[in-house]
């Protein structure tokens, strides 16, 4: 069994693309069969190796690998045009000269009519040998095929023109292609959008005119925005690598994606092996799915959370050079992740909580400051400092116990204590628990900032 994932390089790996393949790749890896990729590049004009990168980027990314290809539609041009020349020889194919002026004026004089923009035939049975090549579509009859996520489909012949299936330079056109590459690469199921349903009884006929069996179809709805219109940049609809650059974990976005129009009762959460042991076409829904980014922001939340360690420092290396951040000038890595683990939406938020531990500031956040940093906080400053400074085992559980002291001794609520101690930890005052986020920066650095929250209230207030 072979299922596929057939992108055009026009353009990067977008949402809808990276559920198509989840799609297919899951139902290939849950028959125990072969998942193929194949790049459809024979637009000449619009395909580019930079789309190509960002496909395979994405891919790779998100773990979806392939048992076969990546092939590349412009090396089979010599299959594809073997196959026009079979058609042209056996009656089932033509030349057609009708210019783009004819075409264009056919074509509004029959939506004038109220009537489907097609082609008349008008070269059909005039034996050209140049121009276009245009397949014979049967002119009777139906096209029924059984989607495997819509049900049963029918469509007259009537309503299919003889669609072109070379252009004039020669070059191949999409039905043409995607058919001869489906059969020669033995693929049993076409995975695709809905937007390509109304290019399936099209291959359906070429399949039969060149003798071929047919693959099994599935369609999948669209997804929309949470307005209800069609996915665009402004719902999210961003390159699959963009999800990476903010900070999502691939598994986070898999989850989310394989939710996006199928469903297992109430189940949210899948991990790969159950998505892959769950997962059947017939349960996809037939209606449009919606985007929702604070959903997906929630699930990356939860990954975070439940991800092992070691996963995490792997998936923050990009970020982590990204942000230039030297994590061998502080504590170890794996301790600050954990630090972080609980209290972060994505891994640039985690990244840039890191940087307390690893990089000196220079200056505080002045509205936090003008708040923390009063005159009446200086003796507290000073009393952590000089507490701190006494301590031989500076563990998150001695200054725990500081604070306690300091607590008692001057008589306060933890947070005049804990407040600023906290923005001079930090400069910002996002930081964790204190105690344990002190411990984690260190004893030099802890009082060097601390140091540099009594010189700002000397000179503020000075």
């Amino acid at each position: 069994m072979k299922s596929r994932f057939a992108p055009s390089p026009t353009g990067y790996l977008h949402i809808g693309g990276a559920r198509t393949a989840l799609f297919a790749w899951l139902w290939a890896r849950k028959q125990n069969g072969k998942f193929v990729l194949r790049i459809e590049d024979t637009d000449l004009e619009r395909s580019t190796q930079a789309s190509v990168d960002a496909i395979l980027d994405g891919m790779s990314w998100l773990g979806l690998d392939n048992d076969e290809g990546p092939y590349y539609q412009t090396k089979r041009f010599e299959r594809y045009r073997n196959i026009v020349n079979q058609l042209l020889d056996e009656g089932k194919a033509y030349h057609c000269e009708c210019s783009k002026q004819r075409l264009q004026s056919l074509r509004e004089d029959l939506m004038a009519k109220g009537e489907k923009a097609k082609y008349d035939g008008c070269c059909r049975d005039k034996n050209l040998d140049s121009g276009v090549v245009r397949f014979k579509n049967p002119q009777d009859s139906y096209v029924v095929f059984n989607d495997l996520v819509k049900g049963k489909i029918s469509i007259s012949n009537q309503e299919l023109d003889d669609l072109i299936i070379a252009r004039s330079d020669g070059t191949p056109t999409y039905n043409l292609t995607v058919v001869v590459d489906d059969h020669d690469m033995e693929i049993d199921y076409v995975i695709r959008g809905d937007d390509h349903i109304n290019n399936t009884p099209r291959q359906i006929n070429l399949y039969q005119a060149l003798g071929w069996n047919l693959p099994e179809f599935a369609h999948l709805p669209m997804i929309l925005g949470g307005d209800g219109a069609r996915l665009s940049k402004r719902h999210g609809a961003v390159s699959v690598m963009a999800y990476r650059d903010d900070g999502f974990l691939p598994e986070a976005l898999l989850n989310y994606l394989v939710r996006l129009g199928w469903s297992h009762g109430d189940q949210e959460i899948f991990s790969i092996e159950e998505m892959i042991e769950l997962f059947d076409l017939k349960d996809i829904n037939k209606s449009s799915a919606s985007f929702n980014q604070d959903k997906l922001i929630w699930l990356n939340q939860e990954y975070i959370k439940n991800s092992s360690i070691e996963n995490l420092v792997s998936q923050l290396e990009w970020h982590i050079n990204q942000q230039s951040i030297d994590v061998d000038n502080g504590p170890d890595i794996n301790k600050v992740v954990n630090s972080l683990q609980e209290r972060s939406k994505t891994l640039v938020e985690m990244t840039n909580g890191m940087k307390m531990f690893y990089q000196d500031f220079n200056e505080f956040d002045e509205k936090l400051a003008k708040k923390q940093f009063k005159p009446d906080s200086k003796n507290i400053i000073e009393t952590l400092f000089s507490k701190l400074d006494d301590l031989d085992d500076f563990s998150a559980e001695n200054i725990h116990n500081v604070v306690k002291e300091i607590c008692s001794e001057l008589k306060v609520g933890f947070g005049k204590v804990g407040q600023p101690f906290r923005l001079a930890l930090s400069g910002n005052g996002n930081a964790g628990s204190i105690d344990v986020v002190a411990e984690l920066v260190g004893k030099e650095r802890v009082l060097m900032r601390l140091n540099m929250a009594l010189d700002y209230i000397s000179q503020k207030y000075s």
